[in-house]
């Protein structure tokens, strides 16, 4: 089955689809795309900080329309869970732990700025939840420039696993973030990957490096 774990598609909610009519066309697009069954994961952070009971609606309103529409996309719910202490302890806290396919986790970093995890250490998180009998996964390292080697060794010894973006082998980054990406699924890194769908943008790119030949991976 191709399954897509990662993808931003609730209307409303993040830095993803704006509202549900571009919700419903990239639910289309990932049909297209030949996926059977897509997790919608909501970042939950600082700048997002969403809670089970403020995505769930925007949930059921997606899987409603796209029933309507014919589409025939099995619909289910997560979030990316970014680790700062904004948000991070809350979760844990409040218990709003959402599994992809009941054992599966995303657990983010910051893009860009290490600084904004605070004293927060994401090897024993990651261990921690591991301990849970939950698999953390974390997803585009790729597009971390600040991890090291070591670091990310750590988070697989931890118990995680790595997702990189299709939009990362197909460009939507930058170049340098699509050689990390090779790099990473030439060593035998990787264990999943995500289409990380925003908007039409990368509903260009990525349909553009798939009709190149390139193809969806089947779990």
């Amino acid at each position: 089955m191709k399954l897509d774990f990662h993808s931003h598609i609730l209307p409303g909610i993040d830095d993803g689809a704006r509202d549900i009519e571009e919700s419903v066309m990239l639910a289309k697009a990932l049909k297209d795309w030949g996926f059977e069954r897509v997790t919608c994961t909501p970042h939950i952070t600082s700048k997002y900080p969403n809670t089970p009971e403020d995505i769930r609606p925007a949930f059921e309103l997606l899987k409603e329309e796209v029933a309507k529409s014919g589409v025939g996309l099995d619909i289910r719910l997560s979030a990316e869970y970014r680790l700062v202490p904004e948000t991070w302890p809350k979760v844990l806290e409040n218990n709003w732990l959402m599994p992809i396919e009941d054992r599966f986790l995303l657990m983010e970093l910051p893009i860009s700025h290490r600084e904004e995890m605070g004293c927060i250490n994401p090897v024993e998180e990651f261990r921690r939840v591991a301990s849970m009998g939950l698999t953390p996964i974390l997803p585009h390292p790729e597009r971390y420039f600040y991890l090291n080697e070591k670091e990310l060794m750590e988070i697989l010894e931890a118990g995680g696993k790595i997702q990189c973006n299709y939009g990362s082998y197909a460009g939507l980054y930058g170049e340098e973030v699509r050689q990390r990406a090779v790099t990473l699924q030439d060593r035998g890194l990787v264990s999943f990957y995500g289409t990380d769908l925003h908007n039409a943008h990368y509903v260009q790119v990525i349909g553009s490096w798939l009709a190149e030949g390139n193809s969806i991976r089947e779990y």
